[in-house]
């Protein structure tokens, strides 16, 4: 009996050595990508990221969306950054789910859709993403893609408000938080705070 234990660790610990370096490979691969990418060479960048994007890494994903969108490194192709966005929001990048919504929202190698904006920009405000808290508080304000819901508007904008590490962004989410506030009843203003109070990322 001992010697099967013994037999089935160092192929187990070796499995698990060989992942953990298969890891480490793709993160130092990824960091590489980032380095060139912010040094502005994006052909090592897109180079390094693509094989890992091809393997379903979210980040990798991400990023070739956004090199797609601004034509950094590849031709611009608003196609194939919804496509590289698309995949990266299916494994749960928030980040991508925000930028559909603003690709939705623009009407940018898609047709515009406010509706499938404001659901993009909901996974994204879901997920705790400032950026989509705070666009989401904008169409429930306007009715924009979704019912007017001050309410809503007014919940989304103090979760973005409280998260925001953007001065601007922050102020701005109180700003229009107050604007929205003031055509609101005290009971609605107390709902909308209830609700922010309970809310908790997806």
């Amino acid at each position: 009996m001992m010697i099967a234990v013994l037999a089935v660790s160092p192929a187990v610990s070796m499995a698990a050595a060989a992942k953990k370096t298969a890891v480490a490979s793709a993160v130092s691969q990824f960091d590489q990508g980032v380095a060139a990418y912010e040094r502005g060479d994006y052909s090592t960048a897109y180079s390094l990221f693509r094989p890992l994007a091809d393997q379903g890494n979210a980040d990798a994903q991400f990023n070739l969306g956004i090199m797609y969108e601004l034509g950094w490194g590849v031709p611009q192709d608003y196609a194939a950054a919804v496509s590289w966005y698309r995949k990266a929001a299916e494994h749960g990048n928030a980040d991508a789910h925000y930028n559909l919504g603003l690709i939705y929202s623009k009407g940018e190698g898609v047709q515009q859709d406010y509706a499938a904006a404001a659901s993009w920009f909901r996974k994204a405000a879901e997920r705790g993403q400032v950026g989509g808290q705070y666009a989401l508080a904008l169409y429930y304000a306007l009715g924009q893609g979704v019912p007017e819901d001050y309410v809503q508007a007014h919940k989304w904008f103090n979760l973005a408000a409280a998260k925001a590490t953007d001065a601007d962004v922050r102020d701005g989410a109180l700003k229009y938080r107050d604007i929205v506030a003031a055509k609101m009843t005290p009971a609605q203003i107390a709902e909308a705070q209830r609700l922010a109070s309970a809310w908790k990322v997806k």
